[in-house]
């Protein structure tokens, strides 16, 4: 019998937001323009486009923060995909934003 008091962990409810932001992909001037749906401080759920190949791990640079998120890709469903934060890293020297 489990103890029902003991709670299972919950996921972060992420705040509705709508930020512009750039997927970089490690590749030399290699960009993806996106859209962050929600987040919260482990993650986000972003729209990309259909098209668009996006690496299992990447740097996700929201200049309205000024921070670039080492981000994981956790799920994708369909132009949406959901990202865990590893950590966070100063702006790209070379990034336009």
């Amino acid at each position: 019998m489990t103890d029902e008091t003991e709670a299972k962990p919950q996921r972060e409810h992420r705040n509705r937001v709508l930020k512009g932001a750039t997927i970089i992909t490690g590749v030399k001037n290699s960009e993806i323009a996106v859209t962050i749906r929600n987040q919260n401080s482990g993650g986000a759920e972003l729209r990309v486009p259909l098209d668009a190949r996006v690496p299992e791990r990447f740097l996700l640079y929201v200049p309205v923060d000024g921070i670039g998120y080492r981000a994981v890709v956790r799920w994708r469903k369909s132009e949406r995909i959901g990202v865990e934060f590893e950590g966070t890293e100063a702006k790209p020297a070379w990034h336009y934003g």
